[in-house]
């Protein structure tokens, strides 16, 4: 995959547990990257992902992210040697998890969407991420499951609530309460991924990328406002209550911008938009 040789206002963040790539303009590809472990996530990968989501959120350069792992899993959930670790001594402790949730994700409103390109197993907190992420597209050997009752614990970083939103109460207290695993293209049909990529795993991570670019060379403000006004639904406001939020809010500052004057102009001249960066 070719990579491109992007110009950032400010140097991203040191990564431990992932790596970062930038393989088309304007696009991030996080890769999980413990695949001994299946990649599941521990207290340090949890903070250090939270701060790679927000400079995605904060570069001017970037318009979308993609987020998959490194081997056979996409990500297996937290890591429970360290949670064992943390519940048998008084000094090794977990941090908490940052607000905007496991894997920085699970919880994350942010203004950027980001793309899961599942190439596997998606269990737990990987399961909780995707379950939040704006895109989701699932290799056909992707695997996704809410076991956590079958460890005693429960899905706490924000899947429980967004997941009946998602699949409707019957299908969300099956998985949540069986903890049983649905393969991808059953959950192509439950609604928790858009599309099943065939092929080799790593195939999933090319069509993300298409799906990125697409959307990469619309205007960053129409995708950064449109994606506020999908979650405000997804958020629990009613349809006229959404709507009037967003017309008195983000849509204001994006009125007459140089994207819309773009856009605008572009059409009527019979050529593609030259966007600029956005300043929303």
């Amino acid at each position: 995959m070719p990579s491109a040789t992007p110009t950032f206002s400010t140097s991203p963040p040191p990564t431990s547990f992932s790596q970062i790539s930038f393989p088309a303009p304007h696009v991030l590809l996080v890769t999980l990257s413990r695949p001994k472990d299946l990649n599941c996530i521990n207290s340090a990968g949890n903070a250090e992902l939270d701060r790679v989501w927000q400079w995605l959120d904060s570069e001017p350069s970037l318009r979308i992210g993609i987020v998959t792992g490194e081997g056979r899993a996409f990500c297996a959930g937290a890591d429970l040697k360290e949670w064992n670790t943390s519940n048998t001594s008084t000094s090794q402790k977990r941090s908490p998890m940052p607000p905007s949730g496991f894997g920085g994700l699970s919880r994350r409103i942010g203004k950027k969407p980001v793309i899961a390109a599942v190439n596997g197993v998606a269990m737990g907190g990987g399961c909780e991420i995707i379950i939040n992420c704006d895109i989701v597209l699932a290799s056909v050997a992707a695997k996704f499951a809410l076991p956590e009752v079958k460890r005693g614990v429960i899905a706490l970083a924000g899947a429980l609530p967004r997941l009946v939103r998602t699949v409707g109460k019957q299908r969300a207290m099956e998985m949540a309460l069986t903890g049983r695993t649905l393969d991808a293209h059953e959950a192509r049909v439950w609604g928790l991924v858009n599309e099943v990529v065939e092929g080799e795993p790593r195939m999933v991570v090319e069509r993300a990328l298409e799906v990125a670019t697409a959307i990469a060379a619309n205007s960053p403000d129409s995708v950064v406002v449109s994606r506020e006004g999908v979650l405000l639904g997804w958020h629990g406001l009613g349809a006229e209550e959404g709507t009037e939020s967003l017309i008195q809010g983000s849509w204001k500052r994006m009125e007459g911008g140089e994207n819309m004057k773009e856009g605008v102009k572009a059409f009527v001249e019979k050529r593609t938009p030259r966007w600029v960066d956005s300043k929303l």
